[in-house]
């Protein structure tokens, strides 16, 4: 079932979705050559908690961190650890909080010192595709349009987007209904959109193919040959105009 959001819900939504934004934020500040992924998980769950809300991902599914923490060729889920960050990294932050019961979801990938230039034209075009997929997050359009100009953005770009997993609805559960793919699949358009739904729209791009193998420890998923991938998520309302980025802070 998809759920449409009653006025309540959505502010309750508003303040997880900012509370989210802003740990990205205090992350991004704190990313730099030698910090762990460790520190910056730390960093998150401080803050999320120090705001009177609860880190989404904390043993979500047994998942050991408040962030995923992926660098490099992790593409998503990433463990946090102790490892230090390299000039020259990239690592993937997705970060949720929860606020009376209502979550806020959202991704970015972040330069680790000065990296190199298709690596951060890797970047900005995931950042890019999101928003050519918004485009569609309006009141009658379907899920598909948002997959398909996210794909179609990327491939132009001569990059690949990560198959079998995807965005989702958000909510009282940190996944729920709709899947929210990122590319076409023949036959299925999804749902269509309706004021008040509230889903995850999440990009996930690998500079190289889009073939992935996930690691030993069963969560990590990894780029098949090595390449590094990218990630860069929302948690966005549906509404009868634009839609509203509720994790998206100045």
């Amino acid at each position: 079932m998809i759920n449409i959001r009653s006025k309540s819900e959505i502010e309750m939504m508003k303040i997880a979705g900012q509370i989210t934004g802003e740990a990205l934020k205090r992350i991004e500040e704190a990313v730099k050559p030698g910090v762990t992924t460790a520190e910056l998980d730390r960093i998150a769950d401080k803050y999320i908690r120090s705001q009177g809300c609860k880190p989404s991902f904390k043993n979500y599914g047994g998942f050991p961190g408040s962030v995923c923490a992926s660098v490099n060729d992790v593409i998503i889920h990433g463990f946090p650890n102790h490892k230090p960050l390299k000039e020259g990294d990239i690592v993937s932050i997705d970060v949720g909080a929860c606020y009376k019961g209502y979550h806020g979801d959202a991704a970015r990938t972040f330069a680790v010192g000065k990296i190199a230039p298709e690596t951060q034209r890797l970047l900005d075009v995931t950042k890019a595709s999101f928003f050519e997929g918004i485009k569609f997050a309006k009141e009658g359009f379907r899920i598909s349009d948002i997959s398909g100009s996210v794909q179609k953005y990327v491939e132009e770009n001569g990059f690949s987007v990560l198959r079998d997993y995807c965005g989702h609805g958000v909510g009282a559960q940190l996944h729920e209904e709709p899947d929210v793919p990122n590319y076409v699949i023949k036959g299925d358009r999804g749902p269509r959109l309706r004021a008040g739904m509230v889903i995850a729209i999440e990009p996930m791009v690998n500079m190289g193919k889009k073939e992935y193998y996930i690691a030993d420890n069963d969560w990590e998923v990894m780029t098949a040959d090595g390449k590094p991938a990218a990630h860069y998520e929302n948690t966005v309302l549906i509404t009868n105009g634009e839609p509203v980025l509720l994790t998206l802070v100045d």
